[in-house]
């Protein structure tokens, strides 16, 4: 059994604070957006008052690949699967009455991630808000979108050239944001097992780091701005132990490949998620039994904050009652349950402690072959990786059709549906008005002050400057996140994954 520490000391296996919940608990986020701006500030409002204590916005498929709702490919997907942006109009009016410096909000999104933090930097100030205090995340992980999930627009090393200007032009403008999650939990949802997640993650982790270093910031400077986002899965110990083993490798890989003094540069900091592929769409309420499991992991994990989901996400988006539901779970677990008294409960478990240092020593392993291939962007370009996880979503998959693996309610237990879950559904009239502000965004704009903002970006992306302040400008003059895109896109190019 590896030596344990303290919770808050090196390699922080225990904790990244002595206290952990005894001093302050996770922030409890609900991640929510569809349809209109107007729809999803309803929504954040009723959560705020409910007892959320963070934002996390869901954006739609159009806004997450660089297109406006206007956009031909964008029709039929306008706020379906989150909130549709397309304009600072847009943003104004999500977060209405919402003042952004008194809230953390995390922001999924990652090709045009630079273009929606610029966004929301934008709305604050008008609001009155000192940028210097805003406090929260943009998920800006391309790279696992290339792994995992699809939501790509440019080449991998343009890409990465737009996430480290947003690390130094953040770093020097919002000193309290997270300027990147670096994300586990969709390389999960795609089908890899714990210690791929672990391993994949880290690899990514590294590539942006490196870039970084490579690009003048110091690791020092970065590193503590730097936050990470996990699957919160159902195997409860086996998830327990992965976030243990993720802390403890990340300290040593700070410390030891990039020579990271600041004792924050060593700790890793998490936000969960309850895992979407556990979900059933078959007996829908025994999903609350589910996500009430993996939350339970992420709280004895050591999660900074967590999102749980709702029941009804295998059919639908999540409805207010069952939003309002999944949160009470994190509000039990937190008031009721007893879990947050002490700093790693389960700390010093034999098994646990077993589990923790396999899932170390397999992501160690997986991180040395990928060294070997030349690092990150190699292995991806490879389709290394993306084969790994095809491979074990591909195995568990068979085991669950074998019956080797259990699932309630799917290949055991299963009944007849008797009672219909009553399911959100998005307005077919919301695709319509968010096409019509649109329209008069553009129509009421100053459109040579957008063009020639436009030109200037543009020139900038065929030259070294950093690519920030020329989105906050083009974007203050209501240049839509479309043509932004557009413009970066005619420099860069467009990612077509090999077949």
């Amino acid at each position: 059994m590896s030596e344990l520490g303290k919770p808050g000391e090196f390699p922080f296996t225990r904790g990244v604070y002595p206290d952990m919940y005894r001093g302050r608990l996770w922030t409890m986020r609900q991640y929510a957006g569809f349809g209109t701006a107007e729809e999803s500030n309803r929504r954040y409002h009723y959560l705020i008052s409910q007892g959320t204590t963070g934002l996390s916005v869901a954006f739609d498929l159009p806004t997450q690949m660089g297109m406006d709702s206007d956009h031909a490919l964008a029709a039929g997907e306008v706020g379906r699967v989150g909130v549709a942006i397309s304009s600072l109009a847009d943003m104004e009016l999500l977060f209405h009455g919402i003042p952004l410096d008194k809230v953390s909000t995390s922001m999924t999104i990652n090709s045009t991630a630079a273009i929606l933090l610029a966004l929301y930097v934008l709305v604050a100030r008008r609001q009155g808000a000192d940028a210097r205090k805003l406090s929260g995340t943009v998920q800006n992980d391309i790279l696992k979108e290339y792994i995992a999930r699809g939501t790509y627009i440019y080449p991998p090393r343009q890409a990465m050239r737009i996430i480290t200007d947003l690390f130094a032009w953040a770093g020097r403008e919002l000193p309290e944001w997270n300027t990147i999650s670096i994300s586990g939990y969709h390389i999960r949802e795609a089908g890899s097992t714990a210690i791929q997640e672990v391993a994949f993650t880290f690899a990514n982790a590294i590539a942006y780091i490196e870039a970084a270093v490579a690009a003048g910031l110091d690791v020092d400077a970065l590193a503590p701005r730097l936050s990470f986002f996990f699957n919160a899965h159902i195997d409860f110990l086996e998830e327990i132990a992965k976030f243990r083993a993720a802390r403890r490798l990340y300290a040593h890989l700070m410390k030891e490949r990039f020579g990271a003094r600041n004792p924050r540069s060593l700790a890793l900091r998490f936000h969960a998620q309850t895992a979407g592929s556990s979900l059933t769409a078959q007996q829908p309420d025994v999903n609350v039994v589910r996500t009430s499991i993996e939350a339970l992991a992420a709280v004895l994990g050591g999660a900074q904050s967590l999102h749980t989901n709702s029941r009804d996400e295998a059919l639908s988006l999540p409805t207010e009652e069952s939003a309002r539901l999944a949160l009470r779970t994190q509000q039990v677990i937190a008031y009721e349950s007893g879990v947050v008294n002490t700093a790693d409960p389960v700390g010093g478990s034999v098994y646990i402690e077993e589990l923790t240092d396999k899932i170390e020593q397999g992501a160690r392993d997986y991180l040395a072959r990928i060294d070997a291939m030349g690092g990150t962007l190699k292995a991806i370009e490879a389709g290394f990786i993306q084969g790994e996880i095809q491979n074990a979503a591909f195995e568990y998959q068979q085991a669950v059709e074998r019956g080797d693996n259990v699932v309630v309610g799917v290949n055991r237990f299963r009944m007849e549906e008797n009672r219909p879950l009553a399911t959100f559904r998005v307005d077919p009239a919301t695709e319509r008005a968010q096409v019509e502000r649109l329209r008069q965004v553009r129509a009421s704009r100053d459109a040579a002050s957008v063009k020639s903002s436009l030109d200037r970006l543009e020139q900038a992306a065929r030259g070294t400057d950093n690519l920030l302040p020329l989105i906050l400008e083009a974007a203050s003059v209501y240049a839509t996140l479309g043509e932004m895109s557009d413009r970066l896109k005619s420099v860069f190019g467009e990612y077509r994954e090999a077949a």
